[in-house]
């Protein structure tokens, strides 16, 4: 892999942290878009720990990633194994012989980074009893980007339900458009409600539930009143704005019978090059990875 331009990935300004204090890895702040939409906005504060992150969740060790999030502790992974560093770098690298099949590795590969980036997005913004399917692995990998079930004090009823859909292009406008908003209205519709429910319901069963009671528990996500929509678009500097915003993320209202806090609209501000902010963060994540190996 092409080594990026270097420096294209800088850490969001913030106050300094006292020393020893670990820090979130992404700055998240709640931001305007309009009467039908509630928006969050998403800069890496700290990029070498966001890449660290990726590596853990690479090699398939998301639970564990999840803790470091939540606990802010040290980012290594759980326990260190040859595989798992091999298979996270080649799911972190981009293949094959000709530009069109580069090309569509990329694609594959920032895909993976971004819905791993919403999954961090997520437990940073989380409090209390929530439990969120673990980012895909695969990109051939089908089904829901993401899931994100919140629970009651006593952990036995569902709350909310939101349901990501994160989408890494040059074209957010139009991805927004023609792939986050599709795939939204067919869970609207509950015409996704099979899967919707085992997904729930896996999670729930986590939480100590028992099969029959984490199934029956699930079948809130398909009450409207306890469902919400998260969007997320990675973009470059010319779209943060209020206006960008707006236009980024017209039509959410076509989701109908929900309030705007239902319907949240997420951006992930990279840098003028999207492509080479994923790939210096790639390059991030390999080299920690490496460096695993060497010590």
């Amino acid at each position: 892999m092409n080594a990026p331009e270097k420096g294209i990935l800088k850490p969001a300004a913030s106050p300094p942290k006292a020393k020893g204090v670990l820090a979130p890895a992404l700055e998240i702040e709640a931001v305007d878009v309009d009467e039908h939409c509630t928006g969050s906005r998403w800069v890496a504060a700290d990029p070498d720990r966001l890449a660290h992150i990726i590596a853990i969740i690479a090699m398939g060790q998301a639970a564990h990633a999840a803790r470091i999030i939540s606990e802010l502790l040290p980012s290594e992974p759980a326990f260190d194994h040859e595989a798992l560093r091999i298979d996270a770098k080649r799911r972190l690298s981009i293949r094959g012989k000709t530009t069109s099949e580069h090309d569509a590795s990329r694609w594959q590969r920032d895909g993976l980074i971004f819905e791993a980036i919403s999954w961090v997005a997520a437990h940073e913004t989380t409090r209390g009893k929530a439990l969120l399917k673990d980012p895909h692995l695969s990109s051939t990998t089908q089904g829901l980007d993401g899931l994100m079930i919140e629970l009651n004090d006593a952990g036995s009823a569902v709350v909310r339900a939101t349901i990501f859909e994160d989408k890494c292009s040059d074209s957010p406008r139009t991805m927004f458009r023609d792939g986050i908003m599709p795939a939204f209205k067919e869970h609207h519709e509950n015409k996704r409600a099979s899967d919707l429910v085992a997904t729930a319901a896996a999670l729930i069963e986590k939480s100590g539930l028992d099969g029959t009671k984490a199934t029956v528990a699930a079948a809130r996500i398909l009450d409207k009143q306890f469902r919400a929509y998260r969007g997320s678009l990675a973009v470059t500097p010319n779209d943060d704005s209020l206006a960008r915003r707006k236009s980024l993320f017209k039509g959410y209202d076509e989701l109908e019978g929900i309030e705007a806090n239902q319907r949240i609209g997420a951006t992930l501000i990279t840098s003028d090059d999207l492509r080479k902010w994923f790939a210096e963060l790639a390059v991030r994540a390999i080299a920690y990875i490496d460096s695993l190996e060497a010590g």
